[in-house]
């Protein structure tokens, strides 16, 4: 499943660390499938780099203030709420990964929680697509469920009360997002906006010179960690589509100052494709246009110049896949 959504919630009060008593705490995960050899924890000013051992299991006793925390496997990540004098032992499958995350030991159930309510933020994201009557109807009943989940749990006074403002934050985003998507909805089949953009290998670069082919745009920038882990994947789906047709066009709205960086970037990373460099950052007309506010971004387009997913999956998906080898078979 496509997860922007969801990723752009995770740090609503996860690196907001909500006291400063400090205790060890003892952190095992034992994870099927793993996308990486390391495991991080990071909060604010707190990070925990966690290597695999050689029972392929990640153990570490560390310090940490009481709070919330993101942890991440490579390409995913989740939340998860530390306590002095813990023993957590987290269990999953990374390929199903917020589906299978369970914490079990001593001072576990504010993790748990959250990963109940990332089930339940993703389930309101497939309802995206709804009628506005439905829609309305679903949301209602996830922010029921969000507090009477709380309200019935034993929790620390300070996680209620964050969660509590989470909340609040989590549901005008989540109106915001669905007014965004069903305005992106409302694009397929339209001719795409246009842009004329920097290249990096000289010139400038017009959407329409690539009509006649397929057009996948990767929206990103030099510091955005979401957008570097999805490059190994784009790159493999490149090479995977190599000859077919179909190009791959990365946009960068890095700001103007950092166009060295941008440069020194891809060069250092051997970035193929076709490199670009937005006018103006956010506020660069084709992104705006198509109501961007959170990268990485994926585009489709159709050899016409028509939009044929506003909104596509990323590179890391098997989803991508299976439609790129349909319309390029």
């Amino acid at each position: 499943m496509k997860k922007i959504f969801v990723s752009s919630l995770l740090l609503f009060g996860a690196l907001n660390v909500v006291g400063q008593a400090k205790d060890q705490i003892k952190f095992t995960a034992k994870i099927a499938n793993r996308n990486s050899d390391t495991l991080v924890i990071k909060g604010k000013d707190f990070k925990q780099v966690i290597p695999i051992n050689k029972k392929e299991i990640f153990v570490a006793s560390f310090d940490a203030p009481k709070g919330f925390y993101v942890f991440s496997d490579g390409t995913e990540s989740s939340r998860l709420y530390l306590k002095p004098n813990s023993d957590i032992t987290l269990t999953m499958n990374a390929k199903e990964f917020d589906e299978t995350i369970v914490y079990e030991g001593k001072g576990v159930n504010e993790s748990n929680f959250l990963a109940q309510q990332a089930l339940r933020n993703e389930k309101l994201e497939e309802a995206f697509t709804k009628e506005p009557a439905e829609f309305a109807a679903l949301f209602e009943s996830k922010k029921k469920a969000d507090v009477e989940s709380l309200e019935k749990g034993s929790f620390d006074p300070e996680f209620i009360t964050a969660m509590k403002n989470n909340f609040v934050r989590f549901n005008e985003f989540a109106s915001q997002e669905y007014e965004r998507v069903a305005k992106a909805n409302k694009m397929v089949g339209n001719p795409s906006p246009e842009f004329e953009y920097e290249n990096y290998k000289g010139g400038k670069t017009k959407l329409s010179d690539l009509k006649g082919k397929y057009v996948y745009i990767d929206l990103w920038a030099t510091w955005c960690g979401p957008c570097r882990a999805e490059i190994p994947f784009l790159q493999k789906t490149e090479e995977k589509y190599q000859g077919k047709n179909i190009e791959f066009v990365s946009i960068s709205i890095d700001k103007a100052k950092d166009n060295d960086k941008w440069k020194k970037f891809v060069t250092d990373k051997k970035l193929g494709g076709v490199q670009l460099f937005a006018d103006n950052d956010w506020e660069s007309e084709f992104v705006k246009s198509y109501g961007v506010n959170g990268i990485p971004r994926f585009i489709l387009i159709d050899p016409n110049g028509n939009i044929l997913n506003p909104d596509a999956d990323r590179p890391s998906s098997a989803e991508l896949q299976t439609q790129l080898d349909t319309l390029l078979k």
